[in-house]
């Protein structure tokens, strides 16, 4: 994350550092043409006691973006003037570690795994559930709040032939060049890297990582696995780390 840019804190004080604490909830944007997803999805997560705007298009997106810095963004990938993808770039190279919940259209099977490909945090198919949105923005946010609370022993760096894994610094260093990773990418390394040799199939990984019942699509895991190769593999299409175990899963080879 650029040094610019300021996670907003979960707590901060009234009237200086001896006042009362004030519960500053995240903040959500929702970026969706459709105005009846926008006011949807705003009456559902202010309901549940988090900050929420919407905006209409990419480049409200952008704007809205730079001067609130959100928690955390769901973002239609259908959008005018700026295509979501578009923005959801932008947004990424304006500051890597941000999360995004990506919206896409049901039945379009191209759609759902560029989403995925990109990078997103997590996505949801329309038509959905409020309810499901809210529950998936409320697990991702969590997720978000435990990576950022000190540890109590500073967890090890895990060591593998010129491969780093920095827990404490959520960091991946390749023949010492840092790796750049996405929350969930380095999430889904780490856990791996942790349980050396250890078969884990697509639902379980989901069950751990993603931290919501899914619908039993298991390509989720797949791109985030495949993103991984990419960038810590010598060779993406003969991986000698993030191995597939037929039948079972994938496992991490130290």
């Amino acid at each position: 994350m650029r040094s610019g840019h300021r996670r907003r804190k979960n707590r901060e004080t009234c009237a200086g550092d001896a006042g009362p604490v004030r519960i500053v909830e995240p903040h959500v944007l929702v970026v969706d043409d459709d105005p009846v997803v926008r006011d949807v999805l705003l009456r559902y997560l202010t309901r549940d006691g988090l900050s929420a705007e919407a905006v209409a298009d990419g480049a409200s997106a952008m704007a809205a973006f730079e001067a609130r810095h959100p928690d955390l963004v769901i973002l239609d990938l259908m959008l005018p003037r700026i295509d979501g993808l578009e923005v959801f770039r932008r947004m990424r190279e304006a500051d890597p570690a941000s999360a995004v919940l990506m919206l896409t259209a049901r039945g379009r099977e191209t759609d759902r795994v560029v989403g995925l490909e990109s990078g997103a945090d997590d996505y949801v198919a329309k038509p959905f559930s409020p309810r499901e949105i809210v529950a998936r923005v409320r697990a991702i946010l969590r997720r978000l709040a435990d990576a950022r609370e000190p540890e109590p022993e500073a967890a090890p760096t895990l060591a593998f032939d010129g491969l780093e894994i920095d827990p404490a610094a959520r960091e991946a260093r390749l023949d010492g060049r840092t790796v750049v990773l996405t929350p969930k990418e380095f999430e889904l390394l780490h856990f791996l890297a942790d349980h050396p040799r250890i078969a884990f199939t697509r639902s379980e990984l989901l069950d751990r990582l993603w931290d919501v019942a899914y619908d039993g699509d298991p390509s989720t895991v797949t791109v985030h696995v495949r993103r991984l190769r990419e960038k810590i593999e010598a060779d993406p299409s003969d991986p000698r780390r993030l191995v597939t175990v037929w039948g079972a899963g994938y496992r991490f080879d130290p």
